[in-house]
């Protein structure tokens, strides 16, 4: 006699949390943003790491980095956290 559990202990669900605050982005990048640009990117990656979310919003994009080219000289790039730029990017 077959019969399948139901328990609730056997749901399977998304797990929530875990989003991180940091923000990350070249150096020259942050050099040539004004403070009130790196406020709304701090601000909306903050706000996104509340609610458990990964990425920031999409309003919140920045453009004018360097991101053609190869994945070479995308990593090779200075990349600092936009909060403190003395910090490297996987710095806590």
């Amino acid at each position: 006699m077959a019969f399948k559990m139901t328990s609730p202990l056997f749901k399977r669900t998304k797990a929530k949390g875990g989003g991180t605050k940091k923000v990350c982005l070249p150096k020259a990048k942050i050099a040539s943003m004004s403070r009130a640009e790196r406020q709304k990117v701090i601000n909306a990656k903050r706000a996104a790491g509340s609610k458990g979310k990964y990425k920031r919003s999409s309003k919140s994009n920045v453009t004018g980095t360097s991101s053609g080219g190869s994945l070479r000289t995308w990593v090779k790039q200075d990349w600092r956290q936009v909060g403190n730029p003395s910090k490297k990017c996987g710095e806590k």
